[in-house]
C-alpha cells in the first residue's frame, strides 16, 4: 500500500564511500515524512555497512543487497516495487539535501500538471552549477553544435541550440519546462515510474536519466526543473577509483540513447559515423584515464 504524502528516497550504492552515511543522515532529517531505501550493488568498502549499523533501529531504513553489481537503473528497479510513498526520490549518494528539501520539491511538483519527473539545481561543493542540471536531448545535431562551440551563438539563430541550456545565473533559479533533468535527484509520483516501466536497464551507468525523461515526453508526461531548489552534488563515491570502467559505460550509454532516439541513427552512414568517433573518443581518452587512476592509486 502507497502511502500519501510518504516520499520513498532511493540510493544506489556501489563502493560509493564515507560520503553514503552523510547523504543518508541528511536525507533521515528531513522534515517530510521520508522513508530510505538503499539498493545495494556488491559494495565492499564498508559504506553500506556502516549505514546499516548507524540505523539499525530506524524502521525508516531498508537495505536490499543485490549480490552483484546491476547497474544503476537496474538497482532503482529492483527496490522500487518495495517503496511504501507515493513520490519517488531518486538520489545520488553523494547529493546532500537540506532539511527541507524533500517539502520544497513536493510543494513545487504539486504545481506541475501531468508531472513526469521533477529535477533539482544540482551545484558543486564550490557553489557552481553543474551545466547537466537541466539539458536538451543529446542529438548528433546538437552535440555538433556544441563540440564546434557554434551554440554560442543561439541566442541569435534558435537552430544552433547545443545540448546544454546556456541559462545565466538568475535563470538557472527558475523553475521551468526541461528535456532532461540530472539522474542525481530526480522525483517521479511512484505511477508514474510504474506507468514507464522504471528505468531502461539497457543502460548500465550514464544516459538512462537522458532516457527516462525522453521516455516520459514521450508518454504525454512534464518533465520540470525546479532551479528555485538547490542540491549539493558531491561528485565522486564508485566512480573516482574507477574512471575507465565509468568511461566505457558512458560511451556504451551515448551509444544506446542515440540508436534509440536520434533520427540521425535511421542513415546507416550517419551510424556508422558515430559509431566509430564515439568508440575513437573513447579510446583518446584512456591515456588520461589511467594516468588518473595511477595518480589517484598513489595517493
Amino acid at each position: 500500500m502507497r502511502l500519501p504524502a510518504l516520499t520513498s528516497i532511493i540510493v544506489v550504492a556501489a563502493d560509493s564511500g564515507a560520503g553514503l552515511l552523510d547523504a543518508a543522515r541528511r536525507a533521515l532529517a528531513s522534515s517530510a515524512a521520508v522513508e530510505l531505501l538503499v539498493s545495494d550493488n556488491a559494495s565492499s568498502d564498508g559504506s553500506v555497512t556502516a549505514v546499516a549499523a548507524e540505523f539499525a533501529d530506524d524502521s525508516r531504513v531498508r537495505i536490499f543487497h543485490n549480490g552483484a553489481n546491476l547497474g544503476f537503473g537496474a538497482g532503482v528497479n529492483r527496490v522500487a516495487p518495495m517503496a511504501r510513498g507515493d513520490f519517488l526520490l531518486i538520489l545520488n549518494p553523494d547529493c546532500l539535501l537540506e532539511s527541507d528539501t524533500v517539502a520544497r520539491l513536493r510543494a513545487r511538483a504539486a504545481t506541475v500538471p501531468r508531472l513526469g519527473v521533477l529535477g533539482a539545481r544540482i551545484r558543486h561543493p564550490d557553489g557552481s552549477d553543474e551545466p547537466a542540471s537541466i539539458r536538451r536531448d543529446p542529438t548528433l545535431r546538437r552535440s555538433l553544435l556544441s563540440l564546434s562551440g557554434l551554440a554560442r551563438f543561439a541566442s541569435h539563430r534558435r537552430v544552433w541550440q547545443g545540448v546544454d541550456e546556456t541559462l545565466d545565473v538568475a535563470e538557472r533559479g527558475e523553475d521551468r519546462a526541461a528535456e532532461v533533468v540530472s539522474g542525481a535527484l530526480m522525483l517521479l509520483p511512484h505511477a508514474v515510474f510504474d506507468a514507464v516501466d522504471g528505468f531502461d536497464e539497457g543502460y548500465f551507468l550514464h544516459c538512462e536519466d537522458l532516457d527516462l525523461c525522453r521516455r516520459l515526453r514521450d508518454a504525454g508526461y512534464a518533465v520540470h526543473y525546479a532551479g528555485s531548489i538547490a542540491v549539493v552534488h558531491g561528485k565522486g563515491g564508485s566512480s573516482r577509483h574507477r574512471p575507465v570502467f565509468v568511461a566505457w559505460h558512458k560511451h556504451r550509454g551515448m551509444w544506446r540513447w542515440f540508436c534509440r532516439f536520434d533520427p540521425a541513427a535511421r542513415n546507416p552512414a550517419l551510424r556508422g559515423l558515430v559509431w566509430l568517433g564515439l568508440w575513437m573518443r573513447f579510446v583518446a581518452l584512456l591515456p588520461l584515464l589511467f594516468w588518473r587512476k595511477w595518480r589517484r592509486a598513489r595517493r
